[in-house]
């Protein structure tokens, strides 16, 4: 069944006219999203994103939460759910990499951006305070939580390290089955550190607790820590957090972040249907943009074309509406789907004859890609 509403009369300020100007908004009565845990700041985003379309649309989001990055995006994969609302495990899906690269059910995956939450919130490892990591380069010796089946929170603490000059092996690893027991742990004392967003539940939780919250810092004008950043997580950017659990604009935290939640679908998703949807959200961005922390970071103006994951034609036409793409987007767009080309046609040749050991099948898989990656002059990144 589909919803529809006159866009015109529903817009609210500060979108572009042209959007005003599109036709009604279209959307099934009920849509299947991915999203993280029940307590989340990307599931309370959720939330309230459904409540502002069930009010003006009188559509559904079906939130399904997952534990886990692989969870969140099998749906997804499976044809189970339209939309996730994703972590940066979406770009390393494109990429084929960590659990990504490690068995035939997976490989580089066609993901396409839908939309970009970049708040006032850090990504980033959270401490607690009485564990006395003031620096990154405090972890060393203490003890890191490692969530299965969590690229996204592992691979992120393991750039965050690399700031440091520290890796997994400088630290203790404490091992976890989801994300929201990592944070629990991390509350109780099982754990020094863990990665988590500023405006996150539990973090709120963990800094009224006995043991306290602190940021380490991710100093800006630290160049060569940057790089050494970039080298394992391109993704990630300079931010200035003024929001989460004892943040404010009064009181920011010098730090490392990157769009979160990332709304992301797959590219067979019909385009119609993410053409209306984006739409929706920046229509109905005052209806929701106070009902959640981090919500700030869905408005218009605050969308990174040029990221590093290529957007569907539907989400495109949209940005192209509100007047936010730009002639030169293009390039960037397509410079991303041909690095997919190029990592989809490697995986299709190598999986036929790999390794059947798990191990041999992984690093057989890293090697494939980066020569194909470097045949194409194209950066490997994830080379070791």
């Amino acid at each position: 069944m589909i919803r529809t509403t006159l866009a015109a009369g529903l817009l609210v300020a500060g979108t572009a006219t042209a959007l005003a100007q599109a036709p009604p908004i279209q959307l099934p009565s009920t849509i299947a999203v991915t999203a993280y845990d029940v307590g989340s700041g990307g599931y309370n985003q959720v939330v309230a994103i459904g409540n502002a379309l069930r009010q003006r649309l009188n559509v559904s989001l079906r939130a399904l939460p997952g534990r886990n990055d692989i969870a969140r995006q099998v749906p997804l994969r499976d044809g189970r759910a339209q939309f996730g609302y994703l972590g940066v495990a979406s770009y390393f899906s494109q990429e084929g990499v960590y659990e990504y690269g490690a068995s035939r059910e997976w490989g580089p995956q066609d993901i396409r951006l839908v939309l970009l939450n970049n708040s006032d919130q850090l990504l980033t490892i959270i401490t607690a305070r009485d564990a006395n990591i003031r620096t990154l380069a405090d972890l060393r010796g203490k003890r890191v939580a490692w969530v299965a089946g969590a690229p996204s929170l592992n691979g992120n603490i393991t750039a965050l390290m690399a700031f440091a000059n520290l890796s997994w092996n400088d630290v203790q690893r404490v091992d976890f089955g989801g994300y929201g027991a990592s944070m629990t742990g991390l509350i109780n004392g099982q754990v020094d550190a863990a990665f988590a967003s500023t405006i996150a539940g539990p973090v709120y939780q963990l800094a009224a607790s006995p043991r306290g919250v602190h940021y380490p810092p991710v100093p800006h004008n630290d160049t060569e820590g940057w790089a050494r950043i970039r080298a394992k997580a391109p993704f990630y950017i300079p931010g200035i957090g003024k929001e989460g659990a004892e943040i404010t604009p009064d009181r920011p935290v010098e730090g490392a972040t990157y769009p979160y939640p990332i709304l992301s679908t797959y590219a067979a998703t019909d385009q119609a249907l993410v053409y209306n949807f984006v739409r929706a959200h920046l229509a109905f961005y005052d209806d929701y943009k106070a009902a959640a922390p981090g919500n700030v970071g869905w408005a218009l103006e605050r969308q990174r074309i040029d990221w590093v994951l290529p957007w569907h034609p539907g989400a495109v036409r949209a940005l192209k509406e509100a007047g936010v793409w730009k002639p030169e987007h293009d390039a960037h767009n397509e410079a991303l789907l041909k690095r997919q080309q190029v990592l989809q046609t490697a995986w299709r040749g190598f999986v036929g004859n790999a390794p059947s050991d798990a191990e041999a099948f992984a690093a057989a898989w890293l090697k494939a890609r980066a020569d194909a990656l470097k045949a194409a002059n194209l950066p490997v990144i994830f080379e070791n």
